[in-house]
C-alpha cells in the first residue's frame, strides 16, 4: 500500500492507547487499528484531526510511497 504512517509511533509518545485515540479525534479504535496496519486509508478530515492531536503536521503522519 503507497500510504505509510507513524501513528502508532505518535501515539505512544503521546501515550494513549487505540480507544483514547479514537475517542479524541472522533472515531473507533477498529478504525485507528486498522490505519496503523495500513489496512485503512483515512480522510483528509480525520487525517487532520489525527495531524493536529499529535502536534504534527499530515506530512508527519502520514508518507505517500509510489509503488
Amino acid at each position: 500500500m503507497p500510504l505509510k504512517n507513524h501513528l502508532k509511533e505518535l501515539r505512544a509518545r503521546l501515550g494513549v492507547n487505540q480507544q483514547e485515540m479514537g475517542a479524541l479525534v472522533g472515531t473507533s479504535r477498529q478504525t485507528i487499528s486498522q490505519i496503523e496496519r495500513g489496512d485503512y486509508s483515512p480522510s483528509v478530515t480525520l487525517a487532520l484531526k489525527i495531524a493536529k492531536t499529535c502536534g504534527v503536521t499530515v506530512e508527519e503522519v502520514f508518507e505517500y510511497t509510489e509503488e
